[in-house]
């Protein structure tokens, strides 16, 4: 055989290798899938027969709850994957908000019940977002509900943590900003929602061209302590530009060095200007 009919071969082999793969990985997927709904279906029945058996008010209350989690993750995930129409997402969803209303009557002083039906609605909202579509007015009912846990419990800083995206997600960054100083104080490992939050704000000062405000925010974005995550705002460039402008070298200076220690990357142009002075 020569030389091109073996290159010829060889890559045929590829070919039906990738093809394979390809094949096998999305049935993998199609597997996955029907196997994660298949846990949401146990799930509701699951809940199902612990309404049936049960006459305590708070047993009831918590497989309403667990019913309503199912019901909305199932329409969530179908949702997402567009694996089923719009009016079988609008039934599970209506099933998922009357499970959890059902809960709360029966255990109106739970926190725990009025967050879980407050991340049905903020999910809701969030995949109408991501179709490009208006939330329908789900936010508002998914922040009085987190409102509503941590007047329940001032402690439950994952309903803080809900009401900051929210706050983020409706572009009032000083609320966002104050609920996740909440939350941080009750779980430090939630920092980086915070310095994030005071990062998108200096972001929008920025842009605003109101420099005296940007720089404390972007300041206190790197003091609490910026996320690693590229898709999370990076306050040590744009804090550097501006005190490059302001000729503040020195200040400049320093903010590159804390991002070299954090493991930051400068842009080229501004380390090319502070190499020159």
């Amino acid at each position: 055989m020569d030389s091109s009919a073996g290159t010829t071969a060889a890559n045929a082999r590829r070919v039906l290798l990738c093809s394979f793969l390809i094949f096998s990985l999305a049935g993998c997927v199609r597997v996955s899938r029907y196997l994660y709904l298949n846990n949401c279906d146990r799930e509701i029945k699951k809940a199902t027969k612990s309404i049936e058996a049960t006459k305590n008010s708070a047993q009831q209350a918590a497989a309403y709850a667990d019913r309503g989690d199912a019901y909305a993750e199932k329409a969530r995930y179908s949702r997402a994957f567009k694996l089923i129409s719009g009016e079988e997402y609008e039934r599970l969803f209506e099933q998922a908000v009357k499970d959890h209303d059902r809960s709360i009557v029966l255990d109106p002083d739970n926190a725990e019940k009025y967050y879980r039906r407050g991340r049905t609605f903020y999910f809701r909202a969030a995949l109408d977002l991501m179709d490009g579509r208006k939330s329908q007015g789900f936010f508002p009912p998914a922040k009085a509900d987190f409102s509503k846990a941590v007047e329940k419990n001032p402690r439950h800083d994952m309903a803080y943590d809900m009401r900051g995206l929210i706050d983020e997600d409706t572009d009032d960054l000083d609320g966002a900003i104050s609920d996740f100083a909440q939350e941080a104080a009750l779980n430090p490992r939630s920092r980086y929602r915070l310095a994030d939050a005071y990062c998108l704000r200096g972001s929008l000062y920025l842009k605003e061209k109101k420099y005296d405000p940007a720089v404390p925010d972007f300041e206190k974005s790197i003091d609490v302590g910026s996320s690693s995550d590229g898709c999370e705002c990076e306050p040590y460039n744009p804090l550097i530009a501006i005190y490059l402008d302001q000729q503040d070298y020195g200040k400049a200076r320093t903010v590159a060095d804390r991002a070299q220690k954090a493991g930051k990357s400068i842009a080229s142009e501004y380390r090319d200007r502070l190499n020159g002075h």
